[in-house]
């Protein structure tokens, strides 16, 4: 490799004098192995310079300055003039368009599916980043509520921090894209879409994953190929390739799929135990669908498409990964079958010092040229005469000229730092990778199909709803579940999602502490939200109807130690702890991770691709996949895989599945050895909810005027929530039995259906009017008994006979049209029987009870009697309208004795002090009649 002194320190030619080692003192030293990984130095390397992005073009792009747009297309090669093609997806056709919106973006596309839009732009840095292990690509997604019309229901209006929704869109851009960019291009490179605009019926995430692949197409990014995605659907056994969204309602299947035109890239997907072959079935259908895409877009890159930047792909120069095999060959192959990871790591960490130590600093003696000792040259310099001809054998003649023997100098090369990192990766990588496929060895000593020892415990923390621990070799998760009411559901504001609130929800945390490192702790990062998701929806299927089981579930996956395939072990230890807090699951299910080697050739295999079971860290960052599985011994509810190399076939693929059921059936019955085992059920610390069913017209009156009832039925009788719903349900939550009793009598009252003819015991006086008492006859229910009701005896008032708080024993006569009740306390009494008195005798004399039921005055009998018979002599002749609207409506009840009661007490003007409407004091109302 050339190097230019002018601008960077890195490797020498051979052909050039080493360098001083002053030289590279201002360098920052080594730092710690953890930081390490992840942070690249800001070290001067042959790749940190502005490099010519075109061998024609001296600025970025391709594209001079200009005024001129033709001058410009001239200078780039490509042209800015819009453009639009219809790709065939499924059964309709989506519409791309380029060059008319986003022009100065590297690329840009709006794609159209139906009336969803998404616009999706590329940009690149001018100049590249620091050298990595990774590509620096970044993916931004944002659902705009403008796009349906909508604002956010929150207190900011504006669109901030992306939702989980949106980082999970995020990453199934990024997955498939990754792998295809090629290594050793360090222009940090930018995605970002938008949905602009969304009809309800077409959804924008696989349309975002498609827009994405042809953007980058079509920039200047140098990736391999180009990709595309789509979403799968099963309805009524038939796969559908991007269902709309009412079809999803009714699919068995929401596959995620993204690959080129002959591999696939990454897949995600969620069903209800749908058996291996179901499923590879619908990647199949899937890749076809990807196929006829990717070969679409040929054409459009081809008139559309910018020069890609391929001179600026720099990669270490070969020979160092040839010094540094010749450096670290024994020492890393004993460091690789250290079986546990810490120590594995340290050791690694102590080599990898030692390579870059010798090859940034010392400098690398190349092998087949001999040093020569500093000593042995020092003592020539000082003994020679720079006068004096020295000859050894043989005579000198005169005027001949006699060549002195010069040491041979060493050649020390020295290379950038993060060329000594990167190239120590691959060859670790190389080493391990020869070890499991030659040495049929994996670093913690398994075998290719073996599980790690799985040990899990349940009821570990006494306060929580339900616990466990879930340990599978190194990798171990703390699952905690809490049971709550809907108060605890997941509120959900997304463009896509109609669903307001969420009952079942995981989350995953990760903390640095798991693999024994420092770092930031805070918001969650993307990979904790779709690791957290996919356990999530792979526990989904196994969970009880909200009917049978009415509470809202958060489960909590806390990573206590990590060496691969964590959100794996959330899976099952979320289950357990599901079991342990007394959710009844309809089954249980795991999780287990697979591995891949593909060029099994250069390791010493016969070039079959080597599928790996539950695979450590090490193998997930040296492999080519990482396919995760979930479900039970029938079928698989959750996968997702992730791949490092440009794609796998079909057949590669259904080996893995088939070698992940057998791996899931494995740890199934390890889990059964669970010890202490679930305990299945509620704990006593676990709220309790009740589930009611009233009338629907009933919910009013549980939640009253301003919602004032139904807070004074939770203030009375403790209970924390009371729900209700438009279609009857009401939902009492509760921490203990009594005042969950309590709250469920007062709904009950207050949602019962009176009927005529129920009688109701030891009933309170609430009120007292002139016309008559209101009786409660249940908790917030009360009904008028008319004073004509009240007693055998006419009454002049109801308050000379009864008194607020007295109880008495009540029958519902009447409901009228508005369902106010109307009661009797006089068709209880014993002399109420119509066969053995007549309406004369029943009012001969007034009925004066306490509440302990005294005996009837005598006293008042003869003024009682007289009352009557001149009221009953009147000339019955003289009725004004209200009387035969009365006499009406009393006569439509089951008790039609009453009427000569109420006749008397209307035609009598002593017994009243002035005239009522009888139909108003029927409906329980009082109204002066005019």
């Amino acid at each position: 490799m050339l190097a230019n002194p002018s601008f960077h320190v890195g490797p020498l030619p051979r052909q050039s004098p080493p360098r001083p080692f002053q030289s590279l003192l201002h360098r920052r030293p080594s730092l710690p192995f953890s930081r390490r990984r992840c942070v690249s130095p800001r070290f001067h390397s042959p790749y940190s310079a502005a490099l010519p992005l075109h061998a024609n073009a001296p600025s970025f792009g391709g594209i001079r300055a200009s005024s001129v747009t033709g001058e410009a297309e001239e200078q780039s090669g490509f042209s800015l003039r819009p453009h639009s093609v219809k790709i065939p997806v499924g059964d309709r056709e989506i519409l791309v368009e380029t060059g008319h919106i986003g022009r100065q973006a590297s690329a840009s596309v709006m794609v159209t599916d139906g009336e969803t839009i998404v616009y999706t732009s590329v940009c690149l840095s001018d100049v590249p980043s620091e050298p990595s292990d990774f590509f620096p690509m970044s993916v931004h997604y944002q659902e705009r509520l403008s796009a349906a019309g909508r604002t956010s229901g929150g207190f900011f209006k504006r669109e901030g921090r992306a939702k989980d929704h949106e980082v999970l869109i995020c990453r199934l851009i990024d997955r498939p894209l990754r792998p295809t960019m090629p290594k050793g291009f360090y222009h940090e490179t930018q995605i970002s879409s938008w949905v602009f605009s969304y009809d309800g019926i077409h959804s924008p995430d696989c349309l975002a994953v498609t827009a994405a692949g042809i953007a980058v197409a079509l920039s200047e990014v140098p990736n391999t190929k180009a990709i595309a995605g789509v979403r799968i659907g099963l309805i009524n056994d038939q796969f559908v390739v991007n269902p709309t969204t009412k079809q999803m309602e009714e699919s068995e299947l929401d596959l995620m799929l993204a690959g080129t035109d002959s591999a696939i890239l990454m897949i995600e997907g969620y069903c209800n135990f749908l058996p291996e072959e179901k499923l590879l079935q619908a990647v199949e259908v899937g890749q076809a669908a990807v196929r006829s895409i990717c070969n679409e877009m040929e054409d459009l890159v081809k008139k559309c498409g910018k020069p890609k930047m391929v001179d600026a792909i720099k990669l270490p120069p070969a020979e160092l990964y040839r010094h540094v095999e010749d450096i670290c060959h024994d020492e890393l192959v004993m460091a690789l079958q250290i079986r546990n990871k810490i120590p594995r790591r340290k050791a690694l960490s102590t080599l990898e010092d030692k390579v870059l130590n010798i090859l940034t600093e010392k400098g690398y003696v190349i092998k087949d040229e001999a040093p020569l000792v500093p000593e042995a040259i020092n003592d020539v310099c000082e003994d020679e005469d720079e006068d004096e001809v020295v000859v050894e054998d043989g005579e000198v003649d005169e005027g001949d000229v006699h060549i002195k023997p010069v040491t041979r100098k060493p050649i020390l090369l020295l290379f950038s730092e993060v060329d000594v990192k990167l190239v120590f990766k691959e060859v670790t990588s190389k080493y391990l990778r020869r070890r499991i496929v030659e040495g049929g060895k994996r670093s913690d000593g398994r075998n290719p199909l073996e599980i790690r020892p799985i040990n899990s415990q349940c009821g570990l923390l006494p306060r929580a709803h339900g616990s466990a621990l879930f340990t599978r070799g190194e990798t171990q998760s703390l699952a905690v579940v809490t049971l709550g009411d809907k108060q605890m559901a997941q509120r959900i504001d997304n463009l896509v999602d109609t669903e307001e609130w969420k009952q079942f929800y995981l989350q995953y945390s990760f903390p640095p502490s798991c693999v024994g490192e420092v770092g930031r702790m805070g918001a969650p990062n993307r990979r904790e939200i779709g690791h957290g998701m996919l356990a999530e929806r792979a526990l989904e299927p196994i969970l009880p109807s909200e009917e049978a089981f009415p509470y809202t579930i958060r489960v909590e996956s806390t990573i206590t130690e990590s060496n691969g395939s964590s959100s794996m072990a959330s899976v099952c230890g979320g289950c357990l702890a599901l079991l342990d807090s007394g959710v009844p699951l309809k089954s249980s299910v795991a999780g287990i991770a697979m591995g891949l080697v593909l060029e099994t050739k250069e390791f010493g295999g016969d070039g079959t691709p080597l599928i790996l079971s539950d695979i450590s860290g090490s193998e997930d960052a040296s492999g080519d996949m990482d396919f995760k599985v979930a479900g039970n011994e029938n079928g698989i509810t959750a996968f997702q895989m992730d791949i490092k190399v440009v794609g796998i076939t079909l057949p590669v693929l259904r080996q893995a599945m088939l070698q992940a059921r057998e791996g899931r059936k494995h740890v199934l019955g390890e889990m059964l050895k669970s010890s202490p085992p679930p305990s299945k059920n509620l704990s006593k610390y676990a709220p309790l909810i009740h589930v009611m069913k009233v009338k629907p017209e009933k919910v009013n009156v549980i939640i009253g005027t301003g919602g004032k009832k139904v807070k004074s039925i939770i203030e009375e009788t403790g209970v924390e929530a009371i729900e209700t719903q438009d279609d009857g349900i009401v939902k009492i939550t509760a921490r203990d039995l009594s005042s969950l009793e309590k709250s469920k009598a007062i709904i009950s009252s207050l949602t019962m259906v009176p009927t005529v003819g129920d009688i109701y015991k030891n009933c309170e006086i609430k009120s007292i009017a002139p016309y008559g008492v209101f009786v409660e006859i249940a908790p917030g229910r009360e009904g008028l008994c008319h004073i004509s009701e009240l007693s055998s005896d006419w009454l002049a008032k109801a308050e000379d006979a009864f008194k607020v708080g007295e109880r008495m024993d009540v029958k519902l006569i009447e409901i009228n049209e508005k369902g106010q009740l109307r009661l009797s306390r006089r068709a209880l009494l014993p002399d109420a029987s119509p066969d053995k008195t007549s309406p004369k005798q029943r009012s001969s004399s007034p009925l004066k009870e306490n509440s302990t039921g005294q005996d009837i005055e005598q006293s008042k009998s003869a003024t009682a009697d007289a009352v009557s018979s001149d009221s009953t002599q009147q000339n019955s002749s003289e009725k004004t309208p209200q009387e035969r609207v009365s006499k009406k409506v009393v006569t439509s009840s089951r008790d039609g004795p009453y009427i000569n009661k109420d006749r008397q007490r209307k035609n009598s003007g002593k017994a009243t002090t002035e005239m009522k409407d009888v139909s108003s004091l029927v409906n329980g109302e009082a109204k002066i009649s005019g």
